[in-house]
């Protein structure tokens, strides 16, 4: 499969289509990160960056808050937890 894939890649550098070549040169400059992702069981921070992105737009969402207990709550309900967890008093947020 490794094989394929190194084969596939060289050869798109010289593809006369300029969309093939334009990505075969990316694909080349990229060459560590797209093969990590086989090599890692084709883990990724797909979901990490989804619920970085619903807790970005909240913030904006949010403007000023106030009363930071209902900020931290409003971002863990939107990250994805439906309960909570209990806050501890005297501990930092």
């Amino acid at each position: 499969m490794a094989k394929t894939r190194e084969k596939v890649l060289a050869s798109l550098p010289t593809c006369p289509i300029p969309e093939i070549k334009r990505l075969g040169k990316t694909l080349k400059q990229w060459r560590e990160a797209f093969q990590a992702y086989f090599d890692t069981g084709r883990a990724n921070n797909g979901g990490t960056e989804a619920i970085n992105g619903l807790i970005e737009l909240h913030r904006r969402v949010a403007r000023g808050f106030r009363n930071r207990k209902h900020y931290r709550l409003r971002m863990l309900l939107i990250g994805g937890r439906t309960v909570p967890p209990p806050i501890q008093v005297g501990r930092p947020i």
